[in-house]
């Protein structure tokens, strides 16, 4: 059996620190980069990768086509000069998806 890996992706300055926690760090600000990155992990047993909101905004696209597999779940975080509000949004939209209802924040599902 496999052991599976955890990355991030991000810019160099909010991602160094999770290298103490002995993740694999991919700095990069550049959208392509990131895209080709998270491709390049998905395919080497990685089940999480961690990406910052900054970066994710700009290649939805590719996080989208992982959306509906297991592995690699892909979460969203913020850099080092604070949150988009794009990662709660996620698990909030994912939560809604499987359940109905907005248990979060206590609105009605749409």
């Amino acid at each position: 059996m496999s052991m599976y890996k955890i990355g991030v992706i991000g810019d160099k300055d909010s991602i160094l620190g999770f290298k103490v926690l002995g993740i694999s760090v991919f700095p990069t600000t550049d959208m392509r980069k990131a895209s080709q990155t998270i491709k390049k992990l998905a395919k080497e047993n990685y089940a999480i990768i961690f990406i910052t909101e900054q970066l994710a905004k700009d290649i939805e696209e590719t996080i989208d086509e992982y959306k509906r597999s297991v592995i690699p779940a892909i979460i969203l975080i913020p850099n080092n000069q604070g949150t988009l509000g794009l990662g709660i949004d996620g698990v909030k939209k994912s939560v809604e998806k499987a359940i109905g209802a907005d248990i979060l924040f206590g609105k009605e599902g749409r």
